[in-house]
């Protein structure tokens, strides 16, 4: 048996994540067609969310429902986890009564030492340094409106948070070349550790822009910065992504958002229902992406 965690795109190779992608395809179709399995019968997965969510938690959930299993969502009020716990200990008796465990936390070590003490799979569902699920959704998106990405240009306008630092290991994982325009101050910390020649920093948005053949945005503020959104919309003015940004673009570009999006900040309102919007395609996503990652999860162990 091999016990696999998801915290980052690291923690796959790029055979991997080709495969992923195409698997997460292919259940999508059989879920539109009505075809249905339940390979997961009784398999229970435990949901902790320290971070509130609507598409994360109702994906996962909906996810195990379709394999035929379930999901308990836990919060910081429901458990000891939010009394004071170890991590270590939570981790260990969770992980004897359930099958699978998503957290979706702040400090990203939190996840990172669940994972070391958990005798199953663990996914990241969100830390304040990385979204790799969101990734997961954003490639099969690409993928099924363009085809493989590899070689192509990605433009991250904005905070270098959680979203871009995970675009950085997309870069290496799925080889295209990502280019990232954001305040100096609020440059993704990645970049200043990993040489990574596919990333580039820009000062200038139409220069990140150039050749792009998907434009990305997130919030200026995410959760837990709340108290900066007044000084952040000061410091991204000039940052919004809109539809003549996206015009200096390649003319088959597209624009994707994790969301909740903030319309007339990060992005006008007017781009979201551009035909270059695939955010809705992109949302319905995680459901299907997750899925083959579940399934991903539990095979391993098998093996």
């Amino acid at each position: 048996m091999s016990l696999r965690h998801f915290l980052t795109l690291n923690d796959l190779k790029t055979d991997e994540a080709l495969t992923l992608i195409e698997r997460a395809i292919e259940l999508k179709k059989l879920h539109k067609i009505g075809t249905t399995a339940v390979p997961y019968s009784g398999k229970v997965m435990a949901m902790i969310f320290e971070k509130s969510s609507t598409r994360t938690r109702v994906s996962f959930e909906t996810a195990m429902t379709h394999f035929g299993g379930s999901a308990i969502f836990l919060s910081p009020h429901d458990t000891q986890l939010g009394r004071g716990e170890p991590v270590e200990d939570s981790a260990r008796v969770l992980s004897s009564m359930v099958d699978i465990i998503m957290i979706r936390t702040f400090a990203h070590s939190k996840v990172e030492t669940f994972a070391r003490h958990s005798s199953v799979p663990v996914i990241n569902g969100l830390t304040d340094d990385f979204h790799p699920c969101q990734l997961l959704a954003d490639m099969q998106t690409y993928f099924e409106q363009r085809g493989n990405i590899q070689g192509k240009t990605v433009a991250w306008i904005g905070d270098g948070n959680n979203m871009c630092q995970s675009y950085i290991n997309a870069a290496k994982l799925f080889d295209f070349t990502l280019n990232i325009a954001c305040p100096r101050a609020h440059q993704p910390k990645k970049i200043l550790t990993d040489n990574n020649p596919r990333v580039h920093l820009h000062d200038n948005i139409d220069a990140a822009v150039k050749n792009a053949s998907l434009v990305v945005t997130d919030v200026w503020a995410s959760m837990g910065q709340e108290q900066e959104q007044e000084q952040r919309l000061k410091t991204f003015a000039g940052y919004q992504v809109t539809c003549e940004l996206l015009d200096k673009a390649k003319s088959d570009v597209l624009f994707m958002h994790c969301l909740p999006a903030h319309r007339g900040e990060e992005v006008s309102d007017e781009l979201m229902k551009d035909i270059r919007s695939v955010v809705w395609a992109e949302a319905e996503n995680r459901l299907h992406a997750q899925k083959a990652l579940i399934e991903f999860l539990f095979e391993a162990q098998r093996n």
